[in-house]
């Protein structure tokens, strides 16, 4: 917990693992998915577009060293003693043969003051011959396998075209836990098909798997995407939050959360030219500013409603 105990902050985790001031630089590697490439499906997850959270400078048509050269340019005029962890994040970051995938990796980490990697990836994408290769590598350097879980119900991840369970969630959340890898979770709250007046059934489930680390956003509805079509053929299928219910329901999610979960995000905020439905207008430490002061005022703090916490 933080110096409030009201949840568990990613910062200040980090550096005590890591023992640096660190910095993520985020990478496009070229990877792909199997739900666009044919291999369980094609199109992709119905909400995504890479474009929302991809800085200008992560290109395929530059290397990866290249990608993480410029991010650090970009830190290293205000914080010189910075390091880096090499943030493998657009689509499906292990699903390359293995010899390719290590390569790539291998070569983040050959650049200077780069001391780790990130690398978010799916659940059913983690073969075991790379799990053992990055068991190995976190002897040596930080290592975070950030796993897309998205939702907990297996009918909803079945509408966005998500092309896995959430029993291989459970499974690859496990076997990645037991090699001693750090491992982290992204959810998306308010998908169409979930029970957004009830955020219980789901942060229980969330607080099932032994994950260290989880990122929570609000949904988005981006331009262009097959869930942006659908909003506009049948608005009733979803609930779109105000800023403040969002809050509200952010706070009833975390106190139901495990407490000793690390939490790194609340929101992401897409490009306003990006979005095909109207933005809060917020940036991300406004909305934490937010969020904190109505904790406070509601007396809340992360894990307060889980079963343990109440028994």
């Amino acid at each position: 917990m933080n110096n409030d105990n009201l949840y568990r902050e990613f910062g200040p985790w980090l550096k005590e693992i890591v023992g640096l001031k660190v910095q993520k630089i985020s990478i496009n590697a070229g990877f792909t998915c199997p739900n666009r490439d044919g291999s369980i499906g094609t199109g992709g997850c119905t909400y995504c577009n890479n474009q929302t959270f991809n800085p200008a400078y992560c290109v395929t048509s530059k290397s990866v060293a290249e990608q993480l050269e410029e991010g650090k340019q970009f830190f290293a005029r205000k914080y010189p003693e910075m390091k880096y962890l090499a943030y493998f994040q657009a689509y499906t970051n292990t699903y390359a043969p293995f010899d390719e995938t290590v390569a790539k990796y291998e070569e983040a980490l050959k650049v200077d003051d780069v001391v780790g990697l990130v690398i978010g990836t799916r659940p059913d994408c983690m073969p075991d011959q790379l799990l053992d290769y990055l068991s190995a590598l976190s002897r040596q350097y930080f290592i975070l396998l950030e796993y897309g879980i998205e939702c907990a119900d297996n009918k909803v991840l079945q509408h966005i075209n998500r092309g896995h369970t959430f029993e291989q969630t459970k499974e690859a959340v496990s076997r990645t836990v037991e090699k001693g890898i750090y491992t982290g979770g992204h959810v998306i709250l308010g998908l169409p098909g979930t029970d957004c007046l009830n955020p219980t059934r789901e942060a229980e489930a969330i607080s099932s798997l032994p994950l260290h680390v989880l990122k929570i956003h609000q949904l988005q509805l981006i331009k262009g995407t097959v869930m942006a079509d659908e909003y506009a053929h049948h608005p009733e299928i979803f609930h779109l939050f105000t800023a403040d219910e969002y809050i509200d329901y952010v706070i009833d999610y975390i106190e139901h959360l495990r407490p000793d979960i690390v939490l790194e995000r609340f929101v992401s905020q897409s490009p306003a030219s990006l979005l095909a439905t109207k933005g809060w207008g917020l940036k991300n430490y406004e909305f934490v500013e937010r969020l904190r002061k109505r904790m406070k005022e509601r007396g809340a703090y992360q894990g307060r409603l889980m079963p343990t916490a109440r028994s």
